[in-house]
């Protein structure tokens, strides 16, 4: 039987490999050999994916991380600041992950050129922080971008645009794999071009890609030999991911021998983030593990707030010395994530891709921090777009602070119906943002508006039924109400 599935991956990957060949051999050009270096590395993926057969992680084997693994933000703010902040932000690049689409949010176009507060884009905002710092420090801390191909072209058009910004800008490209088709597992690309019938055959690896495409761009050495040291990594769509100093006091400052080469912010667990990858003990490593990770039978214990309390921002601060070392002995080991997905015209296909995170397990004295949930501030929906846009923030330099009047530090949970998915049909069901300063839930189905200066606090819940329109009329002050179909305002 071993015998059999070993002849039978062996054929699954000659046939791939003969596949991968007849595609590069339809082209030519530079296309060519940027394919052929992104081929070797879906190929290896490829090979590992064939390899492993159900969950990637034994159960048992799993323990909670060692109390020292994961420092409180507390702890490490209160070593306080050096007097020289400008030497210590000469060794830092951002990177920030640029990949995306807004289609979710209805959106064409990278997702970074969406507006979401005062006409600013998320790459608008990043701009603004980053060049906050360099005017604030006098000093030279870069933005490097990892585009896909979904989103480099519209994003090197829009960069001309701060080119007279104290803020000096790289891309790179992360990889472009193909599809295979679930059954056959070959790719489902008829050659190497994305137009037509090809439109759908690619797709960006996921962000565990980062690594890989980083090194092979030039871009990861060009900034160790200007004296960079580590990047700070986040989703560009995370408007919580801002330079933390004290985090990268903590990293530069660390004795020689006991280096931390990776830093992960993890943050507590609440009940909506129960899907989120936590950090766990295995093997006598720190490794993050994701819900695709998990057996069926203990799903319900992974997303237990009890047992597994925080979970991963995907904001990481990470050693280039450490990423180029990895690189260079083919050492950098992440779980595979199988994406199914079914393609317009119906075909079921696999996309096999990695996360960033998951490469902690392979860098030296890495560690996790518990930071504030204020460092957590992801917009992937307009749901979120409502509360960054509210006045429960302030805006300064690129910088979003929740408001001083707000009596608890935590967010009002928001859940938009589908009339308010699209960016474009939220903004006009708006006349302006409502107060939200005091509200603790909002939920709104069907056909809704608001008019300008209404104000919501405690539970408010609005339900249009079908067929029917609730207007919220401009100056309305909800509190602790549910409005339904007819209009009837009912105490809550």
């Amino acid at each position: 039987m071993a015998q059999f599935q070993e002849e039978m991956r062996q054929q699954l990957e000659a046939s791939m490999d003969t596949e991968l060949e007849r595609l590069l051999s339809m082209s030519e050009g530079a296309d060519v050999e940027v394919s052929r270096k992104n081929f070797e590395g879906f190929k290896k993926l490829f090979h590992r994916f064939l390899q492993e057969k159900g969950p990637s992680v034994n159960w048992a084997k799993i323990n909670r991380p060692p109390e020292d693994s994961i420092q409180p933000y507390d702890k490490i703010k209160a070593k306080g600041l050096p007097d020289n902040v400008a030497a210590m932000l000469d060794k830092l690049a951002v990177v920030k992950l640029n990949g995306g689409l807004g289609t979710s949010m209805g959106c064409k176009g990278p997702k970074s050129l969406i507006s979401v507060r005062n006409e600013n884009t998320f790459l608008d905002l990043t701009v603004q922080q980053i060049e906050h710092l360099n005017k604030t420090y006098n000093t030279n801390v870069p933005l490097v971008l990892m585009n896909s191909f979904n989103t480099d072209e519209d994003t090197k058009k829009i960069l001309q645009k701060y080119t007279h910004h104290r803020v000096k800008i790289h891309t790179f490209n992360q990889s472009r794999y193909p599809r295979i088709n679930k059954e056959s597992l070959l790719p489902v690309a008829t050659d190497l071009g994305m137009m037509g019938e090809n439109a759908e055959a690619w797709y960006p690896p996921g962000h565990g890609d980062t690594y890989a495409s980083f090194y092979n761009s030039g871009l990861l050495e060009r900034l160790i030999l200007e004296g960079k040291e580590y990047i700070f990594v986040s989703n560009i769509d995370n408007l919580g991911a801002t330079v933390d100093l004290h985090i990268l006091h903590h990293l530069v400052n660390q004795p020689n021998g006991k280096r931390c080469e990776f830093v992960m912010e993890v943050t507590d667990k609440t009940r909506a983030d129960v899907k989120g990858g936590t950090l766990i003990q295995y093997d006598g490593k720190l490794r993050l593990l994701e819900i695709a990770q998990v057996p069926k039978a203990h799903v319900d214990e992974f997303k237990s707030v009890s047992k597994f309390k925080i979970f991963n921002t995907n904001n990481l601060w990470i050693s280039l010395a450490a990423i180029k070392r990895l690189q260079e002995r083919s050492a950098m080991d992440m779980e595979i994530i199988v994406n199914p997905k079914t393609l317009d015209g119906g075909l079921n296909v696999v996309q096999l891709e990695t996360a960033v995170g998951a490469a902690i397990k392979c860098f030296d004295n890495a560690l996790g921090i518990n930071v504030p949930r204020s460092r957590f501030l992801p917009v992937k929906t307009t749901s979120d777009l409502l509360l960054v846009m509210s006045n429960l923030y302030s805006l300064e330099a690129g910088s979003l602070t929740m408001s001083q009047k707000r009596e608890f530090p935590t967010t009002p949970h928001i859940k938009l119906g589908s009339s308010f998915t699209k960016v474009q049909e939220y903004l006009t069901r708006f006349e302006s943002i409502p107060d939200v300063l005091e509200l603790d839930h909002l939920t709104v189905s069907g056909d809704v508006t608001f008019g300008k200066h209404v104000s919501l606090k405690g539970t408010v819940i609005i339900i249009a039924n079908h067929g029917d329109r609730i207007d919220i009329p401009a100056g309305a002050m909800l509190e602790n109400k549910i409005v339904s179909g007819n209009l009837r305002i009912l105490d809550h």
